[in-house]
């Protein structure tokens, strides 16, 4: 894959990558980049210029699930294993072998829209970071920034996932969604839980001394099927986790306490996935970067899950979108957009499932939407995706769903399939506060 110009890639390499940057970078993000630091410019062919993004009123959203604002498009092309080669510079490794292993799938390719967008209050944010962020050593974590991505002219990798790992999402977010496991028979294996989080590095009004070490919270209770249901899992998030690990909690019904796990973290296997995938590929990457070398690699232009409205409506049953062997793709939308590339090779001493990892941020959101994992035989064994839309009732983007492809065993997973409910994720009037994520509250709620 071909790799296009970086702009504004170079910081001065006698800058520290611990430095704030200097004035005069952030004053692009007013003018040549956007509040993000995405280019502001198009392409000059397939990628418009972005003019702001998707505005709060774009849809008649009053609940529910959001309709699609790009009913009436057309796909412009299909790309599929048969004309592959005319598409490959702009696909991933992960894309190519998929369209080859499986015939019957393919990439309806729409035009594209730049239709990231997040409320002012996250853009001053960000602007705000910009001058204060730095790298902790090492890059165990982030000092100087609250609210959003706090590097949005990145110098290096590690910064780059930073911006991934506290992009804005709200301050809490309340949903039901069914995680599904498709074997290579295509068997289904389905669990609906209900997730409630609390991030508390974008709490309103919050100073970065105020933090406390604390990202979010999170608690997740298990629904169904019958002989899982009332489990729960209380997760803090922090900031610094070589300083402070994870600190995480697990309740089933048959012991009838809550317990401290002692590693939820790394490649830990997650459960959630009947050990398909590692607990630090949940939300494409999450945890502490410490056990790889992280690279930035440069800027693509690719095709990649976005404004994946189709497959986000509550009418859709399941059946609808999980086939055998991969995700339904009549409902797939997939336009061409700049990444971020970054690479993940595990450090000399450390032992983890995946020795190299590849990664894919949308430049408009620093959202992960794609994942390579290649194990210690350099064989690329796994690809996820993450389908994008902008809740634009909200101004915020989220992955509607993610699903992951692993080729030794022809299975695959997806989580957040919120189809089938009466409503999709609910962001702020949840309710919710810190105080409901103390083991004291979840002890209650467990007994309930």
């Amino acid at each position: 894959m071909k790799i296009i110009s970086a702009a504004f890639l170079m910081i001065s390499a006698a800058m520290s990558s611990w430095a704030e940057l200097p004035a005069s970078e952030i004053e692009r993000l007013h003018q040549d980049l956007t509040p993000l630091g995405a280019e502001r410019a198009g392409n000059g062919k397939a990628i418009p210029a972005w003019t702001g993004g998707l505005p709060q009123d774009k849809g008649p959203w009053e609940s529910g699930f959001h309709p699609d604002p790009y009913a009436g498009e057309q796909a412009l092309f299909r790309i599929e294993a048969s004309n592959l080669e005319a598409h490959k510079a702009q696909l991933t490794e992960g894309q190519r072998q998929l369209l080859m292993r499986f015939p019957d799938m393919y990439l309806n390719v729409y035009p594209s829209h730049r239709s990231a967008s997040y409320p002012d209050y996250v853009y001053e944010a960000i602007r705000t970071n910009a001058a204060t962020a730095k790298l902790l050593p090492y890059g165990s974590g982030v000092t100087g920034a609250v609210m959003s991505s706090p590097f949005p002219i990145p110098a290096n990798g590690l910064e780059v996932l930073w911006n991934h790992t506290l992009r804005f999402r709200g301050q809490t977010v309340s949903y039901e969604a069914v995680s599904s496991l498709i074997t290579a028979s295509g068997q289904r294996m389905d669990t609906l839980r209900a997730y409630n989080y609390y991030f508390k590095y974008s709490e309103s009004g919050l100073q970065p001394s105020e933090l406390d070490n604390k990202v979010f919270l999170l608690t997740r209770e298990t629904l169904a099927p019958a002989h899982q249901a009332g489990s729960l899992t209380l997760v803090h998030e922090t900031l610094d986790q070589m300083r402070s690990p994870r600190k995480s909690w697990i309740y089933t019904p048959g012991a009838r306490r809550l317990r401290r796990t002692p590693d939820l973290a790394h490649d830990t296997p997650d459960v959630n996935s009947q050990s398909l995938r590692t607990i630090d590929q949940v939300d494409m990457y999450n945890g502490a970067p410490d056990y790889y070398d992280w690279t930035l690699i440069g800027k693509q232009e690719i095709y990649i899950p976005y404004n994946a409205y189709p497959v986000h409506q509550g009418n859709l049953r399941l059946d609808d979108i999980l086939q055998k062997h991969h995700l339904n793709p009549a409902l797939l939308r997939y336009e061409l957009h700049r990444v971020w590339v970054i690479e993940a090779n595990l450090r000399v001493g450390f032992s983890h499932r995946y020795s190299k990892r590849r990664y894919y941020l949308d430049e408009d959101s620093w959202s992960i939407v794609y994942a390579e994992e290649y194990d210690h035989h350099g064989l690329l064994v796994q690809v996820t995706e993450g389908h994008l839309i902008n809740y634009y009732d909200l101004q915020m983007m989220m992955t509607t769903l993610e699903v992951t492809y692993d080729f030794p065993s022809g299975r695959y997973y997806v989580e957040g399939l919120d189809n089938e409910r009466e409503r999709s994720f609910r962001f702020f009037d949840t309710g919710l506060s810190e105080n409901d994520f103390s083991t004291n509250a979840v002890r209650r709620q467990a007994k309930r």
